[in-house]
This record gives C-alpha cells, sequence and structure tokens, in this order.
C-alpha cells in the first residue's frame, strides 16, 4: 500500500512549483531584475519576504521567475528525451537484428561519457544559455527511455496478443503504437518523473557555473553562485533558492516513488505483469 503522506507531500511541492511558474508575475513583490544598490545584501523584511541579493534585487520575486526557468527546463527535457528514447527503443526492441544492435551500440556510446560532463562539455562549446542547456540535456536524457522502452518491447512482442495481432495482418507500425506501446509506458512514466528532477538539478549546476541561463534572467543555480561570495554574513542569499530546489526535486522524487510503487502494487509495472492481470 502506498503511503499517502510522500503523494501529499509531493503533490503540493509540484504544485507550488507549477503555480509559481505561472503566476510569477502576478505574485512577485518586484521587478525581479530591478536594482537597489543602497539596500543591498538586506535580510527579510517588510517589502522584501525573502531579502535583497548583493545587487538590491528582490530574492522572493527572483525566485518565482526561477520557477519558471526550472519547470521549462523540466518538462521540455523530459518530454523530448521520452519521444526520442522511445521512438529508438520501440525500433530497435521490435526490429531486433543489426537494427537493434547498432542503436543499442549508439547508447552505449552514450553511456561510457559521465551525463553532467557531456553536457558540461555541449554547453560550452555551443555557449552558455537557457536553450543550450535544453539541448544538451537532451540529446544525453534519451539513453535511459531507450533502453527501458527497448527491454518491454522484446518482451512484449513474443507474447501470445502480439502474435495474435500479426496473424491477422496489422503493420508492424500498427502493431507497435496500438499493441505494445500502450502497454509498455508505465516504467517510462516513472522514470519520467525522476527525469524531470534530475534536469532541474541538472539546469541548477550548469546555471551554478555559468554555463546556464544567463544574467538578468533569475535562475536557482545562478542565485546560489551569486550569493555563494557572501554565505557567511548574508545567508540568505543561498538558504532560499537552495530550499526551491531541495522542496522541488525531494517532492518531484516522492512522486515518482510513489508512482512506482503503486504501478508494482497494481501489476502494471511492466508489459509482464499488465499482461498477466
Amino acid at each position: 500500500m502506498v503511503s499517502r503522506f510522500p503523494v501529499l507531500f509531493g503533490g503540493i511541492c509540484l504544485s507550488l512549483l507549477v503555480l509559481a511558474a505561472l503566476f510569477a508575475p502576478w505574485l512577485a513583490t518586484a521587478d525581479p531584475t530591478t536594482m537597489d544598490l543602497p539596500n543591498r545584501l538586506l535580510g527579510p523584511g517588510p517589502g522584501h519576504l525573502l531579502g535583497q541579493d548583493a545587487l538590491g534585487r528582490d530574492i522572493f520575486s527572483r525566485i518565482l521567475y526561477g520557477s519558471r526557468v526550472s519547470l521549462y527546463v523540466g518538462v521540455v527535457t523530459v518530454t523530448v528525451s521520452v519521444l526520442l528514447g522511445t521512438l529508438i527503443g520501440a525500433i530497435a526492441g521490435y526490429r531486433g537484428g543489426w537494427v537493434d544492435e547498432a542503436l543499442m551500440r549508439l547508447v552505449d556510446v552514450f553511456l561510457a561519457f559521465p551525463g553532467i560532463l557531456l553536457a558540461i562539455a555541449l554547453t560550452a562549446v555551443l555557449g552558455p544559455s537557457l536553450n543550450n542547456v535544453v539541448l544538451a540535456l537532451c540529446i544525453m536524457g534519451w539513453v535511459g527511455y531507450a533502453r527501458i522502452v527497448r527491454g518491454q518491447v522484446l518482451l512484449a512482442r513474443e507474447l501470445s496478443w502480439v502474435e495474435a495481432a500479426r496473424a491477422t495482418g496489422c503493420s508492424a507500425r500498427r502493431v507497435l503504437l496500438r499493441h505494445i506501446l500502450p502497454n509498455v509506458m508505465a516504467p517510462v512514466l516513472v522514470e519520467a518523473t525522476f527525469g524531470m528532477a534530475g534536469a532541474i538539478v541538472a539546469e541548477a549546476g550548469l546555471s551554478f557555473l555559468g554555463l546556464g541561463t544567463q544574467p538578468p534572467t533569475p535562475s536557482w543555480g545562478a542565485m546560489l553562485a551569486e550569493g555563494s561570495d557572501y554565505i557567511l554574513f548574508s545567508s540568505h542569499l543561498t538558504i532560499w533558492p537552495g530550499v526551491a530546489i531541495l522542496l522541488t526535486v525531494l517532492g518531484i522524487n516522492l512522486l515518482g516513488d510513489a508512482l512506482r510503487d503503486r504501478m508494482q502494487g497494481t501489476g502494471r509495472g511492466g508489459v509482464l505483469n499488465n499482461n498477466a492481470t
């Protein structure tokens, strides 16, 4: 049985992220890029709920607008990675033979490189920007989905209901789209939740290194980098963006764990379990 607390806590964290991203212009107490140098580094107080940064910008407003960056990176990276990984994994698993061998060797090539180092190298070559971060994360993010889908398709293509679909004259495309993929997507959805959390952390790390979102656009990772020089006497500069990253990633991971446990408990954790119910 899946505990309700992780689901509730994760749902609240994810809902807060979405609401903050959608309603940032209305929730923000100040323009996130407006500087107020005479009041730089001030702590939380009236008019500035979480204080001001080294340039006098409102931290609360910057965290709200930074949620837009995190949500954009997470959603776009996961969507593109799932589509590409599912396509490649499905073709490799269903066709088999040299096609499977060639595609899996390509997967092995990407797996040979540490993901974050490959992302750093790509953004360094392409230039620091938010879109280049998303591109780099998509290039390395599809591999896990391709392996999952391939394994599930290899199992599904030998099952009786797939053989029956072939016997009735269904094309390979129809067999994949109508009979196999709908039954193998449960593990992909679980992996997608963890992938979204990983993409948000990766973007924050790249922005911390100066390779991601560029000023004056707010980013939680960039806010951590900017506040690291003042951590001893103005810790609020790093505490609040750190809390935002922590709650977001923790909430999404808890939802992923709950989703995985629920699918395993209902027999939908994979194609064999699904077929057996």
